[in-house]
């Protein structure tokens, strides 16, 4: 059992930069993935964003690319999801999870176990 808790959320402008952390505990060495997913009131959860546990290789969502950035602390076992020109369609609850079963599609909500409960980020116009 992987536990997972998010912090970092919190209210911005427009164009601003927010940084979303993600500690990882209980039984880390079993991860294959870390995930970050999104939702906005009244939408179904979409994905943002992924790392490989293992090898570090991230992966995103168009929406985000470009202007998130999904980074390791290994020694720590907590990840980061940095925002960057932040925009009011960003606003949702973000969610970490994890998956210890590997994964055939890193972005499908489905393939993760663990999931926390959740930072909401507000983006103002």
């Amino acid at each position: 059992q992987v536990h997972l808790v998010e912090s970092g959320g919190g209210v911005v402008l427009s164009g601003d930069s927010l940084k979303l952390s993600c500690d990882a505990h209980e039984r880390t060495w079993t991860l294959d993935a870390l995930g970050w997913f999104r939702q906005a009131p009244g939408k179904e959860r979409e994905f943002v964003g992924a790392i490989n546990w293992r090898d570090g290789n991230s992966y995103y969502a168009d929406s985000v690319k470009g202007r998130f950035t999904i980074s390791r602390d290994g020694a720590k076992d907590t990840v980061f999801l940095q925002m960057s020109s932040l925009k009011p369609e960003d606003t949702a609850r973000y969610y970490c999870s994890g998956t210890d079963t590997g994964y055939r599609s890193i972005s499908e909500a489905s393939e993760y176990e663990y999931w926390g409960l959740g930072t909401k980020v507000t983006v103002s116009s």
